[in-house]
Order: C-alpha cells, then sequence, then structure tokens
C-alpha cells in the first residue's frame, strides 16, 4: 500500500497532515478522492487508526484515500478545530493541493477535484456530515459510520451507565488542565475504536478526559462550551438542504454510545427533503466495531455496502 503523508495546511506554524493512498490500478481517467476520517469523540485518535482494510477495499476500487489528521478537543472547539480542518482538507483536494502534492511527488496519478467524497466513523461521522453545510462545494457523497447527531435530544445529557459503572470516581479537573491549552494537538492518544484489547488507559489523561465526558453526559459539552446554544453551527439535523449530497447511513443496532435511532433521525430528515439516502443497520454490533471486525465476516460484507453505494453513485454520473 503506498502511502505518502504531505501537510494540506499550517495552523500557528504547525502542519496539519493526512496521509495519501493512492491504488495500484488506475481504473479512471480522473480518480476519485475519499477523505476518511477517524474517530475518538473529538477528543482522541489520529489517522492511523483509519481501518486499513477499508482503505485496501477503497484502492481495490480505485480510489485515492485520504486519511486526515484534525485538530483535537478540548483544546479547539469542534467547529473552529476538527470541522474547520476537514473543511479545509476538502478544499485542498478539490483546488489543486492534492494534485501538486502527488506530481511533487512524482505519483502519476490524477485525481478528480469535482469526485471527492467524505467517510467518517463517529466522531468522523459527524464531520464528514458538516461538510454538506460547511463547504462552498459540499462532497460529491457521505457515507457517516454511527456519527455524532442530533445534539438536541436528552441523550447528549444523559449518563452512559454501561461505561460509567466500571470507572473509577471523577479524578480532580486540574488532572485535565493542560488539554484546554493544546491548541494545535492532533494526535491524541488510542480512540475507542476497538483497536484495544485490554481497555482504555486511564492513566493518559486524553483518554480518561474522553472517556469520563462520555460516560457522565458531557461529551458535547467538551467539544462544544456553549452548548446548548448555537447548535445549528454544528449539528447535522438543523442543517439539512437541497444541496446535500448522496448520504449513506452505517450503524450497529447494539449501539448505545450514539443510539441508531438518532441516525435514523437525520435519515427520515433528509428523506424528507428529497435527498438521496441508504441506511444500512449492521445486526448485533456496537459502536466502534469498525476498529475490530474481521474482513470476510458477515459484518465486513454488511458494512461493505456502504463502500458499494458511494461507488453507485459515482459511476451513476461517470457514465
Amino acid at each position: 500500500m503506498f502511502e505518502l503523508r504531505v501537510p494540506y495546511k499550517i495552523v500557528d506554524g504547525v502542519e496539519i497532515p493526512t496521509d495519501i493512498h493512492v491504488p495500484a490500478t488506475i481504473k479512471y481517467e480522473l480518480t476519485p478522492v475519499l477523505l476518511m476520517i477517524h474517530g475518538g469523540g473529538f477528543i482522541l485518535g489520529f489517522s492511523k487508526m483509519n481501518n486499513r482494510d477499508q482503505i485496501q477495499d477503497c484502492l481495490d476500487r480505485g480510489w485515492i484515500v485520504l486519511s486526515l489528521e484534525h485538530r483535537l478537543c478540548p483544546g479547539v472547539n469542534v467547529l473552529d478545530g476538527p470541522m474547520t480542518d476537514v473543511k479545509d482538507a476538502l478544499r485542498w483536494a478539490q483546488t489543486g493541493g492534492l494534485a501538486a502534492a502527488l506530481k511533487k511527488a512524482k505519483v502519476d496519478v490524477e485525481p478528480d477535484p469535482n469526485r471527492v467524497m467524505a467517510m467518517g466513523t463517529s466522531a468522523g461521522g459527524h464531520l464528514a456530515l458538516s461538510l454538506a453545510w460547511t463547504s462552498p462545494t459540499p462532497p460529491f457523497a457521505i457515507l457517516d459510520f454511527y456519527g455524532a447527531k442530533h445534539f438536541k435530544h436528552e441523550f447528549w445529557s444523559n449518563e452512559i451507565e454501561q461505561i460509567k459503572s466500571r470507572l473509577p470516581p471523577h479524578p480532580p479537573d486540574s488532572a485535565f488542565e493542560h488539554l484546554f491549552v493544546e491548541k494545535t494537538t492532533f494526535i491524541g492518544s488510542q480512540s475507542l475504536e476497538g483497536q484495544q484489547q485490554d481497555g482504555p488507559n486511564l492513566k493518559d489523561p486524553r483518554q480518561a478526559f474522553a472517556l469520563y465526558s462520555i460516560a457522565n453526559g458531557r461529551c458535547l459539552q467538551a467539544i462544544w462550551p456553549s452548548t446548548p446554544d448555537r447548535l445549528e453551527e454544528i449539528d447535522p439535523v438543523l442543517r439539512v438542504n437541497p444541496q446535500w449530497p448522496p448520504t449513506c447511513f452505517v450503524h450497529g443496532t447494539a449501539d448505545f454510545m450514539i443510539p441508531l435511532h438518532l441516525s435514523r433521525h437525520l435519515e427520515s430528515q433528509l428523506r424528507a427533503a428529497n435527498i438521496e439516502t441508504e441506511f444500512i443497520e449492521v445486526p448485533g454490533e456496537p459502536h466502534t466495531f469498525v476498529g475490530k471486525m474481521v474482513k470476510g465476516s458477515k459484518t465486513w460484507e454488511t458494512q461493505r455496502r456502504g463502500f458499494d453505494f458511494l461507488e453507485k453513485v459515482l459511476e451513476r454520473h461517470l457514465n
């Protein structure tokens, strides 16, 4: 798997990079591009957490994959940090930045600036969806794996007992103060995407902060301190519009960290606006299943239909 790491923007002198994965076989005159955005509650994670089998599946389909880094909360809020970064990454791919980076690296692949799609898991699913209203030119299509949404719902202020009951007492707030001054952090230790076989490391302040915030119904407050005000700036449910691109949802039926009904609510809003949508339920799977699924399993084949949706949209417009 060929991989190139380059910055797509600079913030306060810090380069924010993306990993570029290029297909071995060129199937299109201009190669479609997929932005892939990791999960982690907007607080954790980094680009290498994206599922390698999913990346390879996309490469086999003939797509370029950009595995994005973005700034992490709580040092920046979700709008000024992650949402702005992925918007800038999309624009970079659409306006020649990606093509120039590939040319400089002597990679003989020409990306299609008009066929840039977006996909993400959990927080990354929200960020992919956010591109539908934050970008002057939205993605060609969006694939959302159990993304955060519908922030006015009471779920976002409720404790998650399945997590809280397994945690020791909450540390003092002073243990996390330094996280709020980290304005350009984009590598934030392990996410919750299932890769940690031994569970989270509560000795890591960033992991502990994320887990306690989620367990205590304070994740939204951690990433958007003005909540419940100005939710229309960050909530996909409140930003549905006629220009929204075709969107597919993939969600596990056993998800208690972001319940499936929140995605169903956005799906209904999009359908009411006559937006092309598809919803794929993954039986028995919890949140973050993408991080631990086995290639070739029933779950693998079910979730793969989300990428089939992107391919269907692509082929319809390329033929």
